[in-house]
């Protein structure tokens, strides 16, 4: 059946990820939900994965009116038996994953570590750190040479926030599995990339900071488009790092 006509933002210049599936987890708001609707303006099929069904099937219904074929699929990260039901869905939808962006993220109540509780560090590292490895490891069997996996760290993952130990920990966690995969499928052609955005306007300020300074922050929209230029750069362009900053830093 045909694809309906799309307004793209890129009018009169051919997509230029035409035909690419990417799987984007956390995908329903903030930074997740913009990547989607960059890459969906770039050609890009999408897996749209997340805890709550609601927000993932408006997303895709919007971005459905963007040429791209959409599979929104409820999935924890933190569960191995539901990534695993999200991998063989992907699977059998699209058969390969060409562009996976790791993206699902919680924060922890702003607390020295005399106070935080363990239900409040166990949830973070489960979902920001283990969270990355599940998928992971699930979808690479679903791709191959060319592929990349975007790994959504934040600044967080190389500096150190006073009252953020669980978040500190499982970016900086993360950037060590990042590193380590990039060692790990160079050889396969795989690219891996660490996002590294500074201060971005998104819903999970409001539990570790409500009252953060959120004129002063980066939308995710910007760090959507500084991803998808990294993504257009041609296979074999090393880009191991991609860090965005706010011009006025909010922290």
């Amino acid at each position: 059946m045909p694809r309906p006509k799309t307004d793209r933002k890129h009018k009169g210049s051919p997509p230029r990820l035409r035909g690419q599936v990417a799987l984007i987890t956390g995908a329903s708001r903030g930074i997740g939900l913009a990547v989607a609707r960059a890459l969906a303006a770039e050609g890009c099929d999408l897996v749209l994965t997340g805890r709550n069904l609601p927000p993932l099937e408006k997303a895709g219904r919007e971005l459905t009116q963007l040429d791209s074929r959409v599979l929104a699929k409820v999935c924890d990260v933190r569960d191995p038996v539901s990534v695993t039901t999200l991998a063989a869905s992907v699977k059998k939808q699209f058969g390969r994953v060409d562009i996976l962006v790791n993206n699902a993220g919680i924060a922890q109540p702003s607390l020295p570590v005399e106070e935080l509780s363990y239900e409040d560090w166990k949830a973070v590292i489960e979902t920001n750190l283990t969270g990355t490895f599940l998928v992971t490891r699930a979808i690479l069997a679903l791709m191959g040479s060319g592929g990349t996996v975007v790994n959504n760290l934040s600044i967080a993952a190389t500096r150190i926030f006073p009252g953020w130990s669980a978040y500190n920990a499982s970016k900086h966690g993360a950037l060590g599995l990042t590193n380590t995969l990039r060692e790990e499928l160079r050889p396969k052609g795989i690219r891996v990339i660490a996002l590294l955005p500074g201060a971005t306007s998104t819903d999970i300020w409001d539990t570790p900071w409500p009252d953060a300074p959120r004129k002063n922050m980066m939308s995710p929209e910007t760090v959507a488009q500084a991803l998808v230029s990294a993504l257009i750069l041609p296979v074999g362009t090393t880009v191991e790092e991609l860090r965005i900053v706010p011009t006025a830093g909010a922290l």
